[in-house]
């Protein structure tokens, strides 16, 4: 599999963001490797809180939630999806579909090891880190989503995704600074801006930003449909304590935290939250409340 690797200059500097990188490689499902980078913050055998990101992002989104995590005495992990932030990207859109980013975040979980895992996912870490809680459920001691849905394609995804995903399919410059901007309420600045491009130098770069949305099940019979029919039906059967915390300005997964109270034993009597002034990007615009109430979730459970 061809891959691009971002060179490492475009990460200098970045605003509030003073990680250090930590690298493993996977199989990329073709005979060769992928490298896969993600952050390891606090003390190896504290416990793990797993941040996932979505589309367009990388774990810079993350960059406020990461010392509050740490300095309440956890591990905190935070990989970069293939595609996105400091992971290889390949260079096909054909190489990117929905099993091959769940196989990948398995191998790379397989291989970091964490038990007694606390996820937190928003978008498409929400998409694939729940089918990583469904194949792997004993590594994973509570779950909580933001702004995130695991779709089947046996109900319609809503007006404002299938105008996000025409947006992304036909806008000549796929700028993932500004999309952020556009999802937050708050709004970040130009250089957070500059923070979420920096990963792609040139358009060649963003295969798997660019496929993400088309890889969304929206009919019944779409590729990972049944995959997630089946990762549900595990989902339901969990007590696994479930909390959902989504901003109200989130256009496009509104009402979707309902469908998981509802639906995910776990989720039964919690104290679920809808943060005001919060839009789907909810790491920028209410990070700090996030991690507070990711926070107060661990210590009821």
């Amino acid at each position: 599999m061809k891959f691009l690797r971002t060179p490492d200059h475009r990460f200098e500097g970045l605003p509030d963001f003073a990680f250090s990188p930590n690298y493993l490689d996977v199989d990329d499902t073709e005979g060769g490797r992928l490298r896969i980078h993600y952050l390891d913050e606090g003390p190896a055998d504290a416990p793990p809180v797993l941040l996932m990101h979505g589309e367009p992002t990388w774990c810079f989104l993350y960059r406020h939630m990461i010392p509050i995590f740490k300095e309440a005495g956890h591990r905190v992990l935070v990989p970069d999806l293939i595609g996105f932030g400091r992971s290889d990207k390949p260079t096909e859109r054909s190489d990117y579909t929905y099993q091959r980013h769940v196989d990948w975040m398995s191998e790379w979980l397989r291989q970091v090891d964490p038990m007694g895992i606390t996820l937190v996912c928003q978008d498409w870490g929400g998409l694939i880190g729940l089918r990583l809680v469904a194949s792997m459920p004993e590594r994973f001691a509570r779950v909580v989503v933001a702004n995130t849905a695991l779709p089947t394609g046996d109900r319609p995804l809503g007006e404002a995704f299938s105008s996000w995903r025409a947006f992304s399919q036909s806008v000549p410059d796929f700028n993932s600074g500004r999309i952020v901007f556009g999802g937050t309420t708050s709004k970040i600045s130009e250089d957070e801006v500059a923070a979420y491009n920096a990963p792609f130098p040139d358009p060649g770069f963003l295969a798997g930003a660019r496929q993400f949305p088309m890889l969304v099940p929206d009919t019944p019979d779409s590729p990972a449909s049944e995959a997630n029919r089946d990762a549900w039906k595990t989902l339901k059967t969990l007590n696994t304590p479930f909390l959902t915390v989504f901003g109200e300005d989130d256009k496009i997964m509104a009402g979707v935290d309902k469908v998981f109270q509802k639906s995910i034993p776990g989720a039964a009597g919690r104290n679920h939250e809808v943060i005001p002034n919060a839009g789907h990007f909810i790491q920028e615009d209410a990070g700090p409340e996030l991690a507070r109430a990711t926070l107060k979730f661990i210590g009821e459970t």
